[in-house]
């Protein structure tokens, strides 16, 4: 229970550090709704997609999987910001939990990338894309997964590299190659076959996979219930590993 309430607790005050500053919630809109609006015309036009709604629904669980990659991978910067300005040493001499310092941050981000992503179903549908509410909602679980994992690995290359320098080396260098092994930039479809069975073992590949039969009323495919199993598997792992992490050094 106590870790629960720590977690809620410095959930509620990321949460509010969050929704005092809009203008950073309207600029990290940006770059998914500028994506979303001039990359689905191409796509569109280079897979032969008859429809915009068939192009959404092949292309916006392809961005919602750059989303939870590269906005988790990238949450590493602001922990570093916030050692540096001082405020995980205030809320390290409350009672709080270590662990709850961390779950707070990570679901922060849950909430944050979960919005990006309502406004950017919100104007596909506008332009076209057609899905049920409750394909939605298990889209956006799978979302949720691939934003813990992120976060997750994030958090332990800042604490580990907290040279923002070589930390942002880093996250390229690892970011980039699982996007292109997702398909997230480049469909997969026209990939060599090596890099076809390199990309079975991308965890992001198989959300973005799962969550295109989710937005294609696939339920019941087989890829979508694996999908969920490797991200819940993954992000447990992850979340633990990041735990102990900060823990052990933000001592």
């Amino acid at each position: 229970m106590k870790l629960a309430r720590d977690t809620w607790l410095t959930f509620q005050y990321e949460a509010g550090q969050l929704i005092h500053n809009p203008v950073n919630i309207a600029v990290s809109l940006l770059q998914p709704v500028t994506f979303l609006l001039f990359f689905t015309p191409f796509l569109k036009s280079v897979m032969g997609v008859g429809t915009y709604s068939g192009a959404y629904q092949i292309y916006v669980p392809s961005l919602f999987s750059a989303m939870g990659l590269f906005s988790g991978m990238f949450a590493g910067f602001a922990l570093i910001a916030a050692i540096r300005q001082g405020v995980i040493a205030r809320l390290r001499v409350t009672p709080l939990s270590r662990v709850g310092l961390l779950l707070g941050r990570e679901l922060m981000y849950v909430l944050l990338i979960s919005f990006q992503a309502v406004v950017v179903v919100v104007v596909a549908v506008i332009f076209g894309l057609r899905m049920q509410p409750a394909n939605f909602l298990l889209a956006m679980v799978l979302l949720a997964l691939m934003v813990l994992i992120g976060v997750s690995i994030s958090y332990v290359l800042a604490i580990l590299v907290p040279n923002v320098n070589v930390l942002a080396n880093v996250t390229n260098g690892v970011t980039e190659p699982i996007a292109l092994l997702a398909g997230v930039l480049i469909p997969l479809s026209v990939a060599p076959l090596w890099i076809k069975e390199v990309a079975d073992w991308d965890p992001f590949g198989w959300g973005a996979r799962g969550m295109r039969q989710i937005f294609e009323g696939h339920l019941g495919a087989t890829v979508v219930w694996e999908a969920g199993v490797i991200l819940a598997g993954l992000a447990a792992v992850a979340v633990v590993a990041s735990s102990r992490v900060f823990t052990r050094e933000i001592a």
